[in-house]
This record gives C-alpha cells, sequence and structure tokens, in this order.
C-alpha cells in the first residue's frame, strides 16, 4: 500500500513542537519516508509546506502539544500513535495510557525505582517504551502492562479498550454504501481509536448538529455519520484535543441497488437522474467528469461513487435544481441541462433564460472575493466544522437565508455574503464565532 496510509492527514494545522528536524523534499512521499528514516528521535508524525516544499519531521503529534491554523500546511501523523485501543494482545499498542486497572500510575521506562526492569528502551529500541505509557513488549497474552510507582506491586496490567471492528450486536459486520449519508450503523469510534461524543451533549466540544436542527440524519446516541456531506462517516469526539474525526466503516462488497424508475427522466431535482444527455440548454457540449480541463472542480468520480458521474452526463450529485454539467467552453464554467420531465409536460423552470451567474456546488476555489462561491466545504482553514446558517447555536447572528436570500446561505456551506476578502462560516466551536474557510483562489497555481 501506499506509504501515506499509515498516517492520518489534516489540512491548515501547524504543531508547535521542540524536538524536530527540517529537510527539502518534493513531496510527501518523500517527507514520510524521512520520518520513518528518522533516527535523532521517535518520529510520530510530519509536517509539508507545499510552496516551500519543506519537510519537518517531528517527535510530538497533536495529542502531545499545542496546534494552531497555518493555511499552506498539511500535518501528517502516524496513525499507531493516536491509537488508545489494542488491537489482539497489544503487542503494538502506542497510546498514552500510564495507569494500571487499578488506577496505580505506571514507573517510568527508564528507571529503576522503585523497581528494577528487565525491560527499558535500550534493550528493547523497537518496543516503544517511551515515559511510562502501557506496553507490551513481550507478547504477553493478558496485554499491555507496566512496572508500578507502588513498591509492593512490581507490575500490573492496564485496562486499554479493544479497537472497535464494524460488527454489531447482531453479528452482523457493517459496512457504508457510497460516501455513508445513508449509514445507520453502530460505529462509534474514530478511525484513531477515539471514543465519538453523544450528539445531543454539548461537551467536551459545544456543536450545532443536534436533531432538532437536521431531523432527518439519524443523529442517534454518539453512532458515527454523516449529515454534512462529508467523505464518509464522522462524529465529534470524548477527547478535549480532537474535536472531531472520521470513522473507519468499511465499504459494502455488495453494490448499492442502482435507481430505476424516473432515471431516464426528470422527476423533482434531477438527483436521480441517470439518462445519457450531456449538452447544456444554451447548446455547449459538457466536460467529461472525471477531467480537470477546462475547469478545475472537487466532483471527482472516485470520491462520489453513487452521483453516477459516468462520461460527460448531466448529473445533480449536489441537490441543485436540476441536472448540470461543466461545460468544454472555457469561457463557461457550468450550465443547467435541459432534460424531459417524467410527467410529459413542458418544464415549468423559473428563470430558465437567465443564464447562471454562481458557480456550482462543490468548488476547490473561488474567485475574486468569493461572493459568488457555491461550493460545498463546511470546513474552517484551522478544521472547524461550520454551523448551519438557519441555526443560532453555539452563535447568534444576523447572517441568515432571510436576510441574505441572493447569498445562497443554505446548509452550513462556507459562503460570503457580506463582501468579506474570501468565504467564511461560523464555527460550530462556542469559543470561536468565525472563521475563513480552508479555500484557495482559483487562480492559485500552488493548487495545480
Amino acid at each position: 500500500g501506499d506509504i501515506l496510509d499509515d498516517y492520518l492527514r489534516t489540512d491548515g494545522v501547524w504543531i508547535l513542537t521542540r524536538n524536530k528536524q527540517s529537510y527539502k523534499t518534493n513531496n510527501e512521499k518523500e517527507c514520510a519516508e524521512k520520518c520513518e528514516a528518522e533516527r535523532n528521535f521517535n518520529c510520530r508524525a510530519f509536517l509539508f509546506t507545499r510552496k516551500k516544499l519543506q519537510c519537518l519531521t517531528l517527535a510530538e503529534n497533536a495529542k502531545m502539544t499545542v496546534t494552531f491554523a497555518s493555511m499552506d500546511t498539511v500535518l501528517y501523523e502516524k496513525r499507531i500513535y493516536l491509537l488508545e485501543c489494542k488491537r489482539g494482545i497489544g503487542k503494538d499498542y502506542r497510546g498514552t495510557e500510564a495507569r494500571t486497572w487499578r488506577g496505580i500510575p505506571c514507573q517510568k521506562w527508564a528507571e529503576k525505582v522503585p523497581h528494577k526492569p528487565n525491560y527499558t528502551p535500550e534493550k528493547h529500541p523497537n518496543e516503544g517504551l517511551e515515559e511510562n505509557y502501557c506496553r507490551n513488549p513481550d507478547g504477553d497474552e493478558s496485554g499491555p502492562w507496566c512496572y508500578t510507582t507502588d513498591p509492593s506491586i512490581r507490575y500490573d496490567y492496564c485496562s486499554i479498550p479493544e479497537c472497535e471492528d464494524q460488527v454489531t450486536h447482531t453479528g452482523e459486520v457493517e459496512c457504508m454504501q457510497c460516501n455513508g449519508e445513508d449509514y445507520h450503523g453502530e460505529v462509534s469510534r474514530t478511525e484513531s481509536g477515539l471514543e465519538c461524543q453523544h450528539w445531543n451533549a454539548q461537551e467536551p466540544h459545544m456543536h450545532g448538529f443536534t436533531l432538532k436542527h437536521y431531523p432527518e440524519k439519524d443523529l442517534k446516541m454518539n453512532y458515527c455519520r454523516n449529515p454534512d456531506g462529508e467523505l464518509r462517516p464522522w462524529c465529534f469526539t470524548t477527547s478535549p484535543t480532537k474535536r472531531w474525526e472520521y470513522c473507519k466503516v468499511p465499504h459494502c462488497t455488495t453494490h448499492p441497488p442502482v435507481s430505476g424508475l424516473g432515471s431516464q427522466c426528470l422527476s423533482g431535482k434531477g438527483e436521480d437522474y441517470r439518462g445519457r444527455i450531456a449538452i447544456t440548454e444554451s447548446g455547449n457540449a459538457c466536460q467529461q467528469w472525471n477531467t480537470q480541463f477546462p475547469h478545475k472542480h472537487g466532483w471527482i468520480p472516485d470520491r462520489y461513487p453513487c452521483k453516477g458521474l459516468e462520461e460527460n452526463y448531466c448529473r445533480n450529485p449536489d441537490g441543485e435544481k436540476r441536472p448540470w454539467c461543466y461545460t468544454i467552453n472555457s469561457h463557461v464554467r457550468w450550465e443547467y441541462c435541459t432534460i424531459p420531465p417524467c410527467d410529459g409536460r413542458e418544464q415549468q423552470i423559473a428563470g430558465m433564460n437567465n443564464a447562471p451567474t454562481h458557480i456550482p456546488l462543490t468548488e476547490e476555489c473561488y474567485r475574486e472575493r468569493g461572493q459568488s462561491y457555491r461550493g460545498t466545504t463546511s470546513v474552517t482553514a484551522s478544521g472547524k466544522k461550520c454551523q448551519a446558517w438557519n441555526s443560532m447555536f453555539p452563535h447568534r447572528h444576523e447572517k441568515t437565508p432571510d436576510r441574505f436570500p441572493n447569498a445562497d446561505l443554505r446548509d452550513n456551506y462556507c459562503r460570503n455574503p457580506d463582501g468579506d476578502s474570501s468565504p467564511w462560516c461560523f464555527t460550530t466551536d462556542p469559543n470561536t464565532t468565525w472563521e475563513y474557510c480552508s479555500l484557495k483562489r482559483c487562480d492559485d497555481h500552488a493548487q495545480e
């Protein structure tokens, strides 16, 4: 597999660390190789800056130190050091639990008091014997353990939860179709092993993803869900230092049922349209979905396997008024298509003769100040999720869809209703009212 598969990626974040080494590399993979080969310290993560092509290998990860926003930076953290659960006997457990199951603090592996250890960092350099963290250097069948700070108890086992495999209480293996928007399973841990926060709780993270605001999204218990069109299900975590994270729900091996009736004609908004019309209402031919020329975009077929993004056929993957496509005309980014209605009547659509003046959803960039941006990015530059525009929680505000009817303030997508310097949103973090979004300008060559 890809070397980067062993890392958790976070865009737009820098972490403060004392112990680091700097290298010049051409890409993230080369930087990962530097991290794997690092001999000055135990490399837990690396930072890569796209503009300077700078690579920093780090001894700490975001669990161990503070983070702050840095637009051009990508943080990659080794997954094994983020897991707070064990697989099997926990031989590869590298979490930070440092107490026994009785609550007795562990003795540092490098110290000789109160117990002289048989297992030391010098004798066993590859077993992760750092600080006083629970480990299993001898492959003990009972799992991770440590020497204790109680002189009367030489060693004891630690209470490390099992990593959740995706099996329900009925014994069925859980999986998701598409991007997990319809996932209703019971996985309740993130991909790094953190337990999910209950959706109806506001601790440790306050947020606006509640049943009241998203009644149809099945926000039950603390189960992973995808209420906002992310790439896959996620949840807020119970760790105060990690606001939210994706969950590890495998894709189903069976394909989802194909929509039948109505898929060759227009019903509703045409989200289930799977016909072969590939020309816009003004006569422009459609651009292939799997190409980025002449228009760069985010609707990549591999990312959205159930949206029917085949060839250059007109589709409606984002809940627009009706099916549309990017055009091969470099001066016309996108247009609606004319699809025959299923009931045989003429399409009665207001403003059909007006050329669309905004960019369709899931743009990866914005033009000028981004007042025409209509993408579905809903994450700020520092990684915070956006608050829904029609919600007053956790922040009360006046930027509502009613007051700004032409700004397309739908769901919790980044927008620029007030002519700011770039698209922004209110955040679901009660300590941060608003932030600019994690977006680039369309004319920024660094993006390519």
